[in-house]
Parts: C-alpha cells; sequence; structure tokens
C-alpha cells in the first residue's frame, strides 16, 4: 500500500531506489527472445505488410527496453550522489570504463572472429569489415554489417552510451542537492530534442546511416535515466501511476501498436523517412517507460511472478550471449532444415533457433563472459586490495551488484 504524504515525493523507498532488482533480468531475458522472435520473423518473410506480419517486425522494439535497462542502472549512481548537497562521487569512471569494456568486448570478439572465420556467408570478409566489427564501430564504417552480425549494430550504439555516460552525469553535476529536482526535466528535454535526429542533414559515406547514431537512440536511454531519478526522489505521481493496475502494462500495448502501424512507416527492416522515424522512437521510449516503472518504483521486496522465475532469472544471466549468437544460429538452421531464408516456416526455424541457441548461450556464459569477470575482480583485488573493496562499498554496495548482476550484459538487437 502506498504511503501517504503531502509532499510531492514518497516518503518511502521504492523497489528501485536501492540493489538487485531480479525482475529485471527477466525482463533482459524476455528482451532478448523479442529480439530473436524480430531476426526470426524477417528472416523467414514473415515480416509482411499485414497486421501480424507488422507485429512481428516490431518485435525489434525489444532494443528499446534493453537500452532503457541500461539507463537506469548505469545512472542510478549518479542519480542518488545528486541528491546530497554536498559533493558525493558515483565511483571511479576508470573503474567503470574498466567493467564496461571487460563485460562486453570478451564475449563479442569470441563471436566476431568465429562468425567471420567459420560462417560461410561471412566468407571473404574485407579488412574493413574485419577492424569495424573488431573495433565495434560497424555503424561508422561502409558496409561493415555482415551475416551472422547485423545485430551488432546497436551494441555499436550501447557502448557509445557507455563512453559517453560520464560526460552526461558532468554536464548534469551542479543540478544536485535542492536543484536535483530539474535532473529529471533535463533529460526528458533532451529526449524530446533527439527525436528530431533523423530530420538533420547528417552528411555520411554510402552504407553509413545516421540513424544508426546514439543521438537518434537517446529517448531510450532516457527513459531508464528518468526512471534512475525517480527511483531516488519518487513522485507521488509517477508511483501511483506505476502501481496502477495495468496502467502500465496498457501504454505498453499502445506504444507497440503505435509503433507496429503506419505511423511508425512500413514493416521490416527498412529505411524509415524522417517523421516515422521520430514515431517509432517516441513509442520505443514509451514502451521501455512502461514496462520498466512497475520494477522501479514499485513496492519494495515484491516478487514478479514471472520474470523473477528462476528459468527467467537463467535465462537472463544468458541474455547478452543470447544476444551475441542468435543470428549467427539462425543462419545455420536454414541448411539444418533444407529451406532457404524468406520460404516461410518461421515457426519451426524459431524452435530450432531458439533449442541450439540457449545451449551454445550457457556455455558462452561460461567460459567467455563469467571467466572475464572473474579475472578482473581478481585482478582488482591484486593492484588495489582492501582500498578498491572500501571505496565500492561507500559508493554504491547496492547499486554495483545490480548493475553487474541485471544489466552489465544487457545488450540490444
Amino acid at each position: 500500500m502506498e504511503p501517504r504524504s503531502t509532499s510531492t515525493t514518497v516518503a518511502s523507498p521504492v523497489a528501485g531506489a536501492a540493489g538487485f532488482l531480479p525482475a529485471c533480468e527477466g525482463l533482459r531475458a524476455a528482451a532478448a527472445l523479442g529480439v530473436l522472435v524480430t531476426h526470426v520473423a524477417f528472416q523467414t518473410g514473415s515480416v509482411t505488410d499485414t497486421m501480424m506480419g507488422r507485429i512481428w517486425g516490431r518485435f525489434d522494439l525489444a532494443v528499446a527496453v534493453f537500452f532503457a535497462l541500461s539507463g537506469f542502472l548505469l545512472w542510478r549512481p549518479h542519480a542518488r550522489s545528486a541528491g546530497a548537497a554536498a559533493a558525493a562521487s558515483p565511483g571511479s569512471t576508470t573503474r567503470y570504463l574498466r567493467h564496461r569494456i571487460v563485460r562486453i568486448m570478451p564475449a563479442y570478439l569470441v563471436v566476431v572472429i568465429a562468425v567471420l572465420v567459420l560462417l560461410p556467408e561471412a566468407h571473404g570478409a574485407s579488412l574493413q569489415t574485419w577492424l569495424g566489427n573488431l573495433a565495434l564501430v560497424q555503424v561508422f564504417v561502409p558496409y561493415s554489417l555482415t551475416s551472422g552480425l547485423t545485430q551488432m549494430w546497436s551494441l555499436s550504439v550501447e557502448m557509445a552510451f557507455y563512453l559517453l555516460l560520464p560526460l552526461l552525469a558532468w554536464v548534469l553535476w551542479r543540478l544536485r542537492g535542492p536543484a536535483a529536482r530539474w535532473r529529471v526535466p533535463v533529460i526528458a528535454g533532451a529526449a524530446l530534442l533527439s527525436l528530431a535526429w533523423g530530420f538533420l542533414p547528417i552528411p555520411t559515406a554510402d552504407g553509413v546511416h545516421h540513424d544508426n547514431w546514439l543521438p537518434g537512440y537517446l529517448a531510450w536511454f532516457a527513459a531508464g535515466m528518468i526512471l534512475a531519478e525517480q527511483a531516488i526522489r519518487p513522485p507521488a505521481w509517477a508511483v501511483r501511476l506505476a502501481r496502477a493496475p495495468g496502467l502500465m502494462l496498457a501504454l505498453a500495448v499502445i506504444a507497440f501498436a503505435a509503433a507496429a502501424s503506419p505511423l511508425a512507416g512500413p514493416p521490416g527492416l527498412v529505411d524509415l523517412v524522417a517523421h516515422e522515424y521520430a514515431a517509432k522512437i517516441a513509442a520505443g521510449a514509451l514502451l521501455g517507460y512502461a514496462l520498466l516503472a512497475p520494477i522501479v518504483l514499485g513496492e519494495p521486496g515484491r516478487s514478479h511472478r514471472i520474470l523473477a522465475h528462476p528459468v527467467a532469472l537463467t535465462l537472463g544471466r544468458w541474455s547478452y550471449a543470447l544476444f551475441l549468437w542468435h543470428v549467427a544460429v539462425l543462419m545455420v538452421v536454414f541448411p539444418i532444415l533444407g529451406v532457404p531464408p524468406f520460404s516461410g516456416y518461421m515457426l519451426v526455424v524459431l524452435l530450432l533457433t531458439v533449442a541450439i541457441s540457449v545451449p551454445i548461450s550457457s556455455i558462452s556464459f561460461a567460459l567467455v563472459e563469467e571467466p572475464s569477470r572473474r579475472a578482473l575482480h581478481a585482478w582488482e583485488e591484486r593492484r588495489y586490495g582492501s582500498r578498491l573493496v572500501g571505496q565500492a562499498a561507500m559508493t554504491t554496495a547496492a547499486t554495483a551488484t545490480s548493475a553487474s548482476a541485471c544489466v552489465e550484459a544487457s545488450s540490444p538487437r
């Protein structure tokens, strides 16, 4: 039951104020499967200009959920530090970047090398393609998105956000203490301005699309950043809306329906005109906020029956690897079944892709992701010892737990 308050903020903390949120892990698993579904639908020719075809195609908005998760969990330490009138550090920027790179790059590099060497459709890749993918800058390199790795454009956007986030925190550094109330309006204003990105005549080389760059997707990250601010300083109205039975789910359905409609352009992986692109981004931001708000602004200690289920939590841990491997697996599924791409058979292709991708993801997590994480922690312990442990405890013990366990692997389409 929501506590009574005569002020505009809630007296008691909400679930997302600190600590690990199991439902975030389950939501990440659902988003990873959504990404897989939309790619299977496209490759089987099921994304058509019909109601179901548009619905399958707009499962790509799972990317918005990934970006919102990243925005929330990585911005939360900065939102918390802004609550103090005196300067309070959210933690070492160097350590933050080190953890981001170690979390993302080892498993990613394994997949890139394996695909470019082993996948027949990727054979003969140019040096430019190799370097663009290895450096995770393919959205800036002409024609570097290759078979088995086409989904990595969004990971490139995610990495750009990781690198930019300390700068964003520095820009808002003065909005702290009593002035922290202006942080949400500033973030929301920047998100609204970013919707104009598709209208800007940005010159690019052939094979490079500026609508695949970070500014175009800022609103999706901003949805999570706003929730991070609201989790630390919860507005009573936002908490009431988040906890209203069915309201956020209804908003998510409306946002998804708008994105699947002609308002957001034709179905399929096609270029959108500026107003269609803006409509899709706006719908994705609303979707990400609506799905995440009940988790973040919900009652502390309340468990989600589906998203916090042990199966969902396990898939959530493997979700980054699932994102990395599923497109390459999909390319292999077609010859296994003896059917060409774009010839239908969506259900059987989907089931087999999931059946192969999940075990591969578990192996990737066990052999690459988890050892990389442990090696980094062991290196930090040797190099910094108790000084690093003390610093982590002082800054964001709870936040560090959630960021590493719930979003460090969050990656989009």
